[in-house]
């Protein structure tokens, strides 16, 4: 292949085929070593730098950095065959040492393994030992996603060798750790224990402190090596501990600050089997009470483990009576019930012990009179009850003052112990008002990027966020296209800084098409691409709108927006974009729309396909009769179809109707891969019926990517057997694409939702948010998403469908009786769990949504008060009655009578007869 000429001031290369053809410039030894690169003969590239002087290897690397680049964009063997030797060759041509480490640490060579080739570490071992201390010593400093870990077999060879100082960087720490101190996992080939590796390992020493404050190792900490004593790290570490090769106390001290310091629930599980597998004995425990009394405030784990220690310090007599008390004004706070428990046993063992510790018992039960569960303020009551003689009348003040966060249901009682009426007359605390956050108003997308600079930073932005929003993206896009029209020279030059960071070639390949590659649109832009050629157009990245077999139909319908875009730029460049939203859902305000197209008949611009059908759907019929009558003025075929839209309707809305989901059905036999991923899922799905399109002619115009958007008219369920799993992740701006018609998106999508809840994955609940803001009706998709949200196995999922409820409730489009139905049913199916539901609603409550969480729980009892009742259930009902009382409603629920009516003393007939009692109240 060309190489293309590249021209210095010591050397000169013309092009040259890939057999290496003679040029007039260098030596036969340098032309050798260019046409092994060339030819991606690796293991002969030591040997041709080997006979290389300092000038000719320096003459090689203009012509290496051009070959890089040439190559950057292959996909083949043979392509990556020469990456792999450029990478060697060009750490040896490297004279300096920052030069050889940029060289060897780029982008261009992670991913394949390149660096871990022999060849590389036989070249820059034969270097000057300064050259490669420093070398290594760079590449062990780069972070995040500078780094590789196929470079640490290389550093590590290189410091073992030379003695230099071990590397301490977080990513050397954790591919050390990964690495088991240089073994391969499992019992082949390793004759010796993890232990026994790491008493020897001189590395130990300096990185097994730092081990300690890293993040995210928990899969590495748990790894079992083999079933041999000291092949896990637990067990390790503690075996260093013992054997004195590391000092006990600051092993203790490391673990127990980690914990304190808190991190991933998963890590703080691992560090807590260290310290286990260390077992510090009672006396090291009691010197280290108050990091025991910080970890009453961890994960439940670790909480439980230092509640458990502390208690048995408490009966030993080795720590301060006080302490009962402080890690019950910890503890009694916390949701888990176990714990709870487990603090009151605690403290009625130590009224049990020593009477007179029995006031100071009292009061520290007594905060749990505010725990949101019911049965455990019985229970702390009960504990006082007990207690209350011993205590003595001086602690009756404050316990009367605990007992005003009571249920009422215990009121009654405990006005009787405490010798004074609790809780005022009982009616105090109903009829509360209805507190629901302020209906949200879109926010306006702003003004557009009005230099090159700003669109150059934008950029850089996009590229760097995880998850970029839909604002920044499309103030992007038309950016591109909208300086590209005034001064592409100008917007070329501020691009090239961010394109050299981020080269465009670098969006994910096997990805579906995202915000992401708008880097294209910008190579194009500043010439690094060229839209018309074979090996640069974006449709043979995978993004073919209509044949590209990386991409959903969402995808497909963006990367038609970026290649109309990319190809306009370099012929005809329109002044602006007509699809770019007025507002961050995704929507174009109809009068907005017209005036860009008058704009586009006055310059006489022609719109692009894509961008119009894009804009046609972002939006909403028109019913101000002044923007009807400029759409009527349009001439253009844009115009004209436009109006057209305007005036039909535009998109119309689908029904959903329900399908009950059961294993094996389909219209075809699902993959084997698909049989074990569905077959013990109990689901309720829907289908999208009607229309599915503008009728009549106005909907086949639209481009078939646009089309193929459209067509979702079977149950969610069916359309997960037919997707990429690992392609199909909506995103906000796949709603974007659609702002109006958020039930069609919440069936299309509801597999998604219900994974997790019966599939317990994590991250798709924030998208109900994204629909609960968007327009269009909310019927029984976007409710049956949001009951699988609310029984999500995450509590950031959940919080996510509390925070859509609400604004559902806000906007006045929650229909409160359809979800409770919903969510009775998905329990009934065993879909839902009770107690996560529990969670979920009382969350919603505690905001002030009384009235509105009551009515979701009212429509769902029905379901719930079967002749089976599920494990968590009694949850719900408590959370219905504090509900149903704080909104003052009335009027028998028959299935709560009839509970309520069975003989028993359980806290579910508690609390039906409780709830029982407050519908049947008079007014």
């Amino acid at each position: 292949m060309s190489t293309g000429t590249v021209r210095t001031a010591e050397t000169v290369e013309t092009d040259r085929t890939a057999e290496g053809t003679a040029g007039p410039a260098g030596s036969a030894a340098v032309e050798a070593l260019l046409a092994a690169v060339r030819l991606g003969r690796v293991r002969e590239v030591p040997g041709l730098l080997a006979g290389l002087g300092p000038a000719e290897r320096r003459s090689c690397v203009p012509v290496l950095k051009e070959l890089r680049r040439t190559t950057r964009g292959e996909w083949s063997k043979e392509a990556h065959r020469r990456m792999c030797a450029l990478l060697v060759a060009g750490a040896g041509c490297h004279p300096g040492a920052a030069g050889a480490a940029t060289w060897i640490g780029a982008r261009d060579f992670t991913g394949r393994s390149w660096a871990r080739d022999p060849a590389l570490a036989e070249v820059v071992e034969a270097q000057p030992v300064e050259w490669q201390i420093e070398v290594v010593g760079r590449l062990a400093a780069k972070r995040g996603s500078a780094w590789s870990w196929d470079l640490y077999p290389l550093i590590e060879r290189v410091v073992r060798r030379t003695g230099c100082p071990v590397p301490a960087s977080d990513d050397f720490v954790a591919e050390w750790l990964r690495s088991a101190a240089g073994a391969e996992r499992g019992p082949r080939g390793n004759a010796t224990t993890l232990l026994e590796r790491l008493r020897t390992d001189t590395f130990t020493s300096v990185l097994l402190p730092r081990v300690f404050e890293l993040g995210d190792v928990s899969w590495t900490l748990d790894y079992t090596y083999t079933t041999r004593s000291g092949d896990t790290w637990p067990s390790a570490i503690a075996g260093l501990a013992e054997s004195g090769h590391f000092g006990r106390e600051e092993l203790i001290d490391l673990c127990l600050g980690r914990l304190v310091r808190g991190g991933r629930t998963p890590d703080q599980r691992s560090f807590l089997a260290v310290l286990t597998a260390i077992a510090p004995t009672p006396q090291e425990y009691a010197a280290r009470v108050r990091d025991l009394l910080a970890l009453l405030d961890g994960p439940s784990g670790v909480a439980g483990h230092a509640q458990q220690v502390l208690a048995g310090l408490d009966e030993a007599g080795l720590v301060a009576p006080e302490v009962a008390g402080e890690a019950s004004a910890v503890v009694l706070f916390r949701s888990e019930k176990k714990l709870v428990r487990a603090q009151l046993a605690w403290l009625e063992q130590a009224a049990k012990r020593s009477p007179e510790r029995s006031g100071p018992v009292v009061l520290a039960a007594a905060e749990a009179f505010g725990h949101p569960d019911s049965a455990l303020q019985e229970r702390a009551l009960n504990l006082v009850a007990r207690r209350l003689k011993a205590a003595g009348g001086a602690v009756l003040p404050e316990l009367l003052l605990a007992a005003e966060a009571l249920h009422p249901a215990h009121h009654a009682r405990a006005g009787e112990l405490f010798g004074a009426p609790v809780g005022g007359s009982g009616d105090d605390d109903t009829a509360w008002s209805e507190l629901l956050p302020p209906a949200p108003v879109p926010a306006p997308l702003g003004e557009p990027l009005a230099t090159p600079a700003e669109v150059a930073e934008e950029l850089a932005v996009l590229r760097a966020a995880e998850r970029p929003d839909v604002a920044v993206f499309e103030r992007v896009l038309d950016g591109l296209v909208r300086h590209a029209h005034r001064d592409r020279a100008a917007l070329a030059g501020a691009l090239e800084p961010v394109l050299r960071v981020n080269p465009w070639q670098d969006a994910g390949r096997w990805q579906d098409c995202g915000p992401g590659d708008a880097l294209y649109l910008a190579a194009v832009v500043a010439g690094q691409a060229d839209p018309h050629r074979r090996g640069f157009v974006f449709r043979h990245k995978g993004r073919d709108p209509l044949r590209g077999t990386h991409n959903t139909e969402y995808g497909n319908v963006l990367a038609a927006r970026i290649t109309e875009a990319a190809e306009r730029v370099t012929t005809d460049a329109p002044p602006y974009l007509l699809a770019t939203p007025t507002d961050a859902t995704g929507a174009i305000a109809a009068a907005v729309l017209v005036e860009r197209l008058a704009g586009y008949e006055a310059a006489g611009v022609t719109a692009g396909p894509a961008d119009l059908g894009a804009a046609l759907l972002r939006t909403a019929p028109a019913a101000d009769p002044a923007v009807l009558a400029a759409a009527d003025r349009l001439t253009s075929a844009a115009g004209r179809w436009a109006a057209a839209w305007l005036r039909g309707g535009g998109l119309p809305d689908q029904a959903s109707e329900r399908v009950h989901f059961a294993p094996g059905t389909g219209s075809k036999r699902p993959r084997r891969y698909e049989e074990r991923w569905w077959e013990d899922v109990r689901r309720i799905s829907v289908a999208q019926r009607g229309a599915s399109g503008p009728a009549g002619p106005a909907r086949e115009r639209l481009a078939p990517e646009f089309r193929a958007l459209l067509e979702g008219t079977e149950p969610s369920v069916a359309r997960a057997r037919r997707s990429n799993e690992w392609l199909w992740e909506p995103t906000a701006h796949w709603a974007a694409m659609l702002p109006h018609h958020r039930e069609e998106l919440a069936a299309s999508w509801l597999d998604r939702f219900a994974d997790g809840a019966d599939r317990e994955r994590r991250g798709a609940a924030p998208l109900l948010v994204v629909l609960a803001e968007a327009g269009g009706p909310a019927g029984l998709a976007l409710h049956l998403a949001l009951a699988y949200g609310l029984g999500a196995r995450f509590p950031e999922d959940r919080a996510a469908a509390v925070d859509a409820l609400l604004v559902l409730a806000a906007r006045g489009d929650l229909d409160g009786a359809l979800l409770g139905r919903e969510l009775g049913e998905l329990v009934a199916l065993g879909t839902v769990k009770p107690n996560r539901l529990a969670g979920a609603l009382t969350t919603a409550a505690d905001t002030g949504a009384h009235a509105t969480v009551w009515s979701v729980l009212a429509a769902a009892l029905p379901a719930l008060l079967g002749d089976e009742v599920l494990r968590g259930t009694v949850d719900l009902l408590a959370v219905a009655a504090d509900t149903a009382r704080r909104s003052a409603a009335r009027g028998p629920i028959p299935e709560v009578t009839a509970t309520a009516a069975r003989p028993g003393t359980s806290r579910l007939l508690k609390e039906a007869r409780t709830l029982r009692d407050l519908l049947a109240a008079t007014p």
